[in-house]
């Protein structure tokens, strides 16, 4: 049984998604059978970032998502019926970093991964009612930064959160920086490219072709027996996590 809420315990039927991906994206998550929740900007936090349900949200448990109050009443539309719990954060969201971390906590098997600092004071009770072991990180964007593998496995290029989760008995594969579109920025991170469809399946926005760790991080994914599945054939892109929810209703939603 999965217990990080980003891998869902059934395969997902609706997916939360930036916005603005291209139409290939979407076909391809259409193809899927797949209900499609588009973002909306939320236009307090910087544009490039604007769209990202990452920044936006966090899932407490596979059934629970909590909310910026910024954008909480398009989500509690789209998601009305659908039988997934809505929590509404207490931190607006701000344009300058770390006014825009609150609800990006990085999640492994019984632990929150984040700067402590900065987190939504509703979503850190949330996260203590489920006994989750915090590990605390200077780095704001942390569940941008952790590609989520297996409860226990994940992929980042930021070397504190590698050296701290492979301490406490995680697998963690370390890559380089870069490599990852995200207009508006130099480079985006791995974390943001891609979401569990499944405890089987990845989405990955795009190709890894001109990543320099290309065959180790596919040999990663298929050492926990994953099966990547591209939406792209373009150059990956970050596009602040693919969020997967299993929900008791599959209505048209895009």
């Amino acid at each position: 049984m999965s217990k990080n809420p980003f891998i869902p315990l059934k395969k997902a039927n609706t997916i939360i998604i930036d916005g603005r991906v291209p139409t290939e994206i979407i076909g391809n998550l259409k193809k899927l059978k797949l209900n499609i929740i588009p973002t909306i900007s939320c236009k307090d936090v910087a544009s490039p970032i604007s769209y990202h349900p990452d920044i936006v949200m966090h899932p407490v448990d596979h059934n629970t998502l909590i909310i910026a109050p910024n954008v909480f009443e398009y989500y509690e539309e789209k998601l009305y019926g659908l039988g997934i719990n809505l929590i509404k954060g207490e931190t607006k969201l701000g344009k300058a970093y770390p006014m825009d971390i609150a609800y990006n906590v990085g999640r492994m098997d019984g632990l929150a991964v984040h700067n402590f600092k900065y987190t939504d004071e509703k979503l850190k009770f949330y996260l203590k009612k489920q006994s989750l072991e915090f590990v605390h990180v200077n780095q704001g964007y942390t569940k941008c930064s952790m590609a989520i593998i297996d409860n226990k496995a994940f992929i980042t290029a930021d070397y504190v959160i590698s050296k701290k989760i492979k301490n406490l008995g995680f697998d963690v594969l370390l890559i380089e920086p870069g490599y990852i579109e995200l207009p508006g920025y130099d480079y985006g991170f791995i974390g943001g490219t891609c979401g569990n469809l499944s405890r089987d399946d990845i989405l990955l926005t795009g190709k890894l072709d001109s990543h320099p760790d290309k065959e180790k991080i596919l040999k990663f994914i298929k050492k926990y027996r994953k099966r990547p599945i591209w939406l792209s054939n373009k150059k990956i892109v970050d596009v602040g996590t693919v969020i997967g929810l299993y929900c008791q209703y599959s209505n048209s939603l895009y």
